[in-house]
């Protein structure tokens, strides 16, 4: 028995037969860290102005052991590099022994974390029950939200002599912030942000900027002599 297939069923056939054909199955496995870089950036951020600001030069050109004993945060290890770098900087030598150190520089930290803040005027995303069925997800409405991540960080160094134990030095508190703020008024938002690195702008960036590349090159050492390279050796054949 011979089917005729009307015009419009025909080319139903088609597109299902070339669908059929040309359907394809691809996936790329997509992963994601435990922490966002905002988080990251927030804390690095507010660690960079906890330490722009203080004066450091007074030791400047002595021997000092930086002891982290009592140094204890989120992100601890960056925070730490942070006092290095403000210590070098200021023209500190820094040595890795206590002993073979003239001033000891003790750190401490007070804060190093982030606080987040909701507000919601709408509806919020909810899920509603249904008897004998899965339960509808109902989307987030939102007349207004507002989202805030402000961290701060709260260091503070105290240096005395190695030997005597004498006092020298007490920096009291050394604060630093940044905030990343997310705002939306019904289908419009916008992000208000001081984290350089999370700027739309190099405009913006260089605004919120803490401080930029240093360079001391008359400590420079002497660069080392270049080697021939290709050439031979003379023999000696006395």
């Amino acid at each position: 028995m011979l089917m005729v297939l009307s015009h419009p069923v025909r080319i139903v056939v088609i597109f299902v037969a070339l669908a059929l054909f040309v359907c394809g199955c691809a996936s790329s496995l997509v992963t994601n860290p435990p922490r966002s870089a905002t988080e990251q950036l927030l804390l690095s951020g507010s660690a960079d102005r906890a330490m722009a600001s203080v004066n450091l030069g007074i030791f400047s050109g002595r021997t000092a052991y930086l002891d982290l004993t009592y140094f204890d945060s989120y992100d601890s290890k960056y925070a730490e590099g942070e006092i290095r770098d403000a210590l070098f900087r200021a023209g500190a030598l820094l040595v890795n022994n206590a002993t073979n150190a003239d001033v000891i520089i003790e750190a401490r930290s007070g804060a190093l974390a982030i606080d987040n803040d909701t507000i919601l005027f709408g509806i919020p995303n909810m899920s509603v029950p249904i008897p004998l069925s899965v339960p509808i997800e109902i989307p987030e409405v939102a007349f207004y939200k507002t989202q805030t991540q402000h961290s701060y960080a709260k260091f503070a160094l105290l240096a005395y002599v190695n030997q005597s134990r004498a006092h020298i030095y007490s920096s009291g508190p050394l604060v630093g912030k940044a905030y990343h703020d997310y705002h939306k008024i019904l289908f419009i938002s916008w992000v208000a942000t001081d984290v350089p690195e999370k700027a739309k702008t190099e405009k913006k960036a260089e605004r919120y900027k803490i401080w930029s590349p240093q360079y001391d090159l008359q400590n420079m050492p002497p660069a080392a002599a270049p080697t021939k390279v290709g050439v031979p050796t003379p023999l000696n054949f006395h």
